[in-house]
């Protein structure tokens, strides 16, 4: 039988459905950040950051619930000067009942989660995860990253011009030694720097991530293995609209069709500048690049 009221403690059982909250990291901060468990939902906005933005863009819909990757509340806070983002956010939050609420590492961990987002993206089938196949035999089971290959090798150049599609990003940074043709591929959304020689030591050809670290970069180069730096936000971005329709249909199972929409307004806070003609220029989304691929 259908519950009868949507509050955010409904909310978050229907989260916990999806991405369980105990499946996240011990460092990690998950769930409830700012709200009342008792208020009703009225409109859930989805969006990867906490953002003064972010919260305006609710408030201008009239969307009383804010979920994101990202959590607004990482570190315990020991004071809340509202001159600051974050003191400005949470009195903004408090003052206008928003509740806000995060799914971040335990959104990684589930199988259709995070970085499942980008291989599905990607068109890479028969994927596993790069950590937790000890206590996940499945290859669906949960952990970080993913592996698994192209339906058809493909030219460096067409995986590559593939993946800034995909990403819709104007740009990456390669490491290594980019394959020929490469068919098998691993990927972590975010940062998963520390994973690449888990995905080499699993036979991928390639490994996409967000901020690799300059050792890992070096040790690319060393061994020969092509790791790509796609930047955080678009190897995560992805996941918004997914986790979007996700939510939709697990709340239309239990009887509530509240308003669940995506920002239109968060971008990457990550702007690529390249120089032209000795002049530097701003690069826009992925068009000016596909004339060279």
């Amino acid at each position: 039988m259908p519950e009868k009221t949507f509050s955010t403690t409904t909310l978050l059982s229907i989260l916990n459905s999806i991405a369980p909250f105990a499946m996240a990291e011990p460092w990690d901060n998950v769930g409830l950040m700012v709200g009342d468990p008792d208020q009703q939902v009225n409109g859930i906005l989805l969006a990867l950051d906490p953002t003064e933005a972010l919260i305006q863009e609710a408030l201008s819909q009239n969307l009383n619930t804010i979920l994101t990757h990202h959590p607004l509340i990482f570190h315990p806070l020991k004071t809340i000067p509202s001159n600051t983002s974050m003191g400005r956010m949470l009195k903004i939050a408090l003052g206008h009942d928003l509740t806000l609420i995060a799914c971040h590492s335990n959104l990684d961990l589930v199988a259709a989660g995070v970085s499942n987002a980008l291989a599905e993206k990607l068109g890479l089938r028969d994927t596993r995860p790069l950590t937790g196949q000890e206590s996940a035999a499945q290859e669906q089971g949960p952990g970080f990253g993913k592996i698994g290959a192209l339906p058809a090798p493909l030219s460096s150049g067409l995986f590559l011009n593939r993946l800034l599609a995909t990403l819709a990003a104007p740009g990456i940074q390669i490491a290594g030694t980019l394959p020929e043709t490469i068919h098998t591929v691993a990927l972590c959304g975010g940062s998963g720097s520390d994973l690449a020689e888990t995905a080499w030591r699993m036979g991928a050809q390639v490994y996409i991530t967000g901020e690799v670290k300059h050792s890992v970069a070096r040790w690319a180069e060393d061994a020969g293995f092509c790791v790509i730096d796609a930047g955080h936000y678009p190897t995560e971005n992805l996941i918004v609209p997914v986790l979007a329709e996700i939510l939709k249909k697990s709340c239309a199972d239990r009887g509530f069709t509240p308003t669940i929409t995506t920002t239109v307004q968060q971008d990457n806070p990550m702007q690529w500048v390249v120089l032209d003609d000795n002049k530097p220029r701003f690069c826009q989304p992925i068009e000016p690049l596909r004339k060279h691929n």
